[in-house]
This record gives C-alpha cells, sequence and structure tokens, in this order.
C-alpha cells in the first residue's frame, strides 16, 4: 500500500492517526497488553498513515508468497479424497480466529495476535510433520547434528530472509518472537499475544484433527477418551469453546496466559490418544515410505546440484550456505509441486502424464 508513505493531506484522516492509535491503546488496552508504539524493527522505516505496525505486518504477512502456499500444504492427512479436510493454511486460519478471540477478551493486542497466528507456520515443509522429520533426519545424515531442521526458525526465516527476493519483510520484533516461540520445543514467547498462538495453535489442532480422523474413519467418536470428552464436550465446537473460556478466565486471573488443571490435562490426554491412534496410525503412516523417498531424491540432488538453488561453486563450498540453500528450496515447496519436481527427475517425460 504505496499511499501509507505519502504525506496526508491536512485535516485528512490520516493526519494524527498514529498518536490516536498510541491513545486508544492506553485507554482500551490491559497494562499487560503489548503496545504498537513505538515500532520495533530491525530496520527503521516511515510508518504507515492508516494501520498500526502490527496491522502492517499482519497485511505484510498475508500478502506473502509464502501464505498462499499454505493452500496446498498438508495438515495432518497426505493427499486426501475429499475437500472438507484441514490444510495447513485453514488451519492456521482457524489458530488466528480463535487466538483473537482469546486476546480481546483479555484486552490484549488483537493486531499483534493476528500477525503471529497469521506467521506462525510459514516455514512448515511439504507433508506436515512427516516432510520436517525427513528433512531434519537428511540435514543431520549429510552435514552433521549441528545441522537441524525446525519449522518454527524456518518460519521465522521466511520473513526474516526469504519474502521479497530476500530482503525479508521487516517485521517487528514482537511478530517475530511470537513466531519463533509457537512452539512448545521453542522459549515461549515475551508478549502474552504471542503466549495466546502458543496454546491456541495446540487447541486448534488436537480439535480439528480429530474431526479430519473421524471423517477419514480412523477413528470412531466411541474411541475418544472418555473422561476427556466428559470434561470438554462431544463435538469440536463444544472442547474448543471450554478450553477458549478456561483459558481466558485463568489467565485473567493470573495475569498470565495459562489453563486451568482440568482442562489442561484434558487436553493433554486427548493429545496423547492422537498421536496414538492418529499421528501414528497406518491411515497417516502408511504414505510415510513414498514422502521420504521423494524428499530424500529431492534433498540429494539439490546438494548434489546447488547451482538449481541459486549457488555459485564457491558459495556452494560453504556447507552452512548449501544446507540453508537446499532447505529454503524444499521447505518452500507445496505438496504437488515437490510431487511434480520428482516426477520429473525419476519418472521417463513420454509416462509423466
Amino acid at each position: 500500500m504505496s499511499a501509507c508513505t505519502t504525506k496526508p493531506l491536512d485535516g485528512s484522516v490520516a493526519e494524527g492517526f498514529a498518536d490516536r492509535m498510541a491513545a486508544l491503546e492506553e485507554q482500551l488496552l490491559s497494562p499487560l497488553a503489548a503496545r504498537a508504539y513505538p515500532p520495533r524493527r530491525r530496520v527503521p522505516e516511515p510508518e504507515c498513515s492508516l494501520r498500526t505496525p502490527f496491522q502492517r505486518d499482519r497485511d505484510r504477512i498475508v500478502h506473502s508468497k509464502a501464505f498462499r502456499r499454505l493452500k496446498h500444504k498438508t495438515q495432518v492427512f497426505i493427499a486426501p479424497v475429499g475437500d472438507h479436510y484441514r490444510t495447513r493454511l485453514t488451519h492456521t486460519l482457524e489458530v488466528t480466529a480463535i487466538s483473537r478471540t482469546v486476546a480481546r477478551a483479555l484486552r490484549l493486542n488483537e493486531d499483534l495476535t493476528e500477525a503471529i497466528g497469521y506467521g506462525h507456520d510459514l516455514g512448515h515443509p511439504p507433508f506436515a510433520h512427516i516432510g520436517e522429520e525427513v528433512l531434519d533426519a537428511c540435514l543431520q545424515e549429510r552435514f552433521g547434528p549441528a545441522f537441524r531442521f525446525r519449522h518454527n526458525e524456518q518460519s521465522l526465516r521466511v520473513v526474516d530472509c526469504i519474502e521479497r527476493d530476500g530482503n525479508g519483510l521487516n517485521l517487528t520484533e514482537q511478530v517475530r518472537d511470537g513466531i519463533l516461540g509457537h512452539t512448545s520445543k521453542a522459549q515461549p514467547p515475551a508478549t502474552l499475544e504471542g503466549r495466546i498462538v502458543r496454546i491456541i495453535d495446540r487447541v486448534a489442532y488436537i480439535n480439528h484433527d480429530i474431526d479430519d480422523a473421524l471423517r477419514a474413519g480412523v477413528i470412531e467418536p466411541a474411541d475418544l477418551p472418555a473422561e476427556a470428552i466428559a470434561t470438554l464436550g462431544s463435538t469440536s465446537s463444544e472442547r474448543i469453546d471450554a478450553l477458549v473460556h478456561d483459558l481466558v478466565e485463568h489467565s485473567a486471573a493470573a495475569g498470565e496466559i495459562v489453563q486451568g488443571e482440568e482442562a489442561a490435562e484434558a487436553m493433554v490426554a486427548l493429545r496423547s490418544f492422537m498421536f496414538e491412534r492418529v499421528y501414528h496410525s497406518e491411515a497417516v503412516t502408511a504414505e510415510r515410505g513414498k514422502v521420504e523417498r521423494v524428499l530424500r531424491r529431492l534433498f540429494d540432488h539439490y546438494v548434489e546440484n546447488p547451482q538449481l538453488v541459486g549457488l555459485d561453486r564457491e558459495r556452494a563450498a560453504e556447507e552452512r550456505t548449501l544446507a540453508q540453500a537446499v532447505i529454503d528450496y524444499i521447505a518452500g515447496m507445496t505438496d504437488r509441486f515437490c510431487i511434480a519436481t520428482f516426477k520429473e527427475l525419476e519418472v521417463p517425460s513420454g509416462f509423466a502424464r
């Protein structure tokens, strides 16, 4: 939006926008909420005269190429037959919507929460967590144990270094921190808004993955842990509603983003059930060998041909540079582009139709 950097007309809505928004934040938000002003970016830049810095970050993420590719990346079930299974994009939208509800109820910064929600999974590779595990293994086997692939770190790299032809999106510090810290394998975010997304990410995927598993016939309603269902509800909507209310009430009382003990235990029970009966089920893992073969073939191909990922001979000789370039390229692929690329390498052109 180029108009954001133009000088506003005298008496226009844009004049004094930042001062009005900063005053509104002080008036409406909790003292614990993150403030949009002054913006904390790695590279200072003129601010938009119609959007707060966090709104601007949200828009940069939504307009990014990486965000658009999420619609063709797997959530749990690889290449499911049916139109109603979650993708990485629908998961992202669901996490963001629920997180914003929590932020509003707690008088926290909704715009910051929304930006983190939209950006948290930008670095996910094709084929969901199977893809993440395979790329992590490829890196360690080829380059050593110091080289790891973690999707949250890749998400931060997408917004910092990959988007805008390598210039990055120059997001605010609070959004970057929330993206990096959204997974339990990382340090919790510094802001309460980031910690909301961290918990709601799990709330969303557990309950929505239950829906998809029921749809796929992998489990039946009667299979779900009885005690957890009695505590939270028999439908996805009931469970999410119960978990959101629990989170809001306990967080308001604690001045921190926390769940009540009973709700947290019920969610852990559902998560354990999902790992045992769904995420590690034959319906999900049956394709693992094929996915692994595809990703390993592509990984080896690009390591052996670094010019295909934009490296000259001198830069390809640097292990870290080579590893990162190969991972950036493969992790950015959608499922279908990954398959198509594999076919080009492995299937004679006359048969790949």
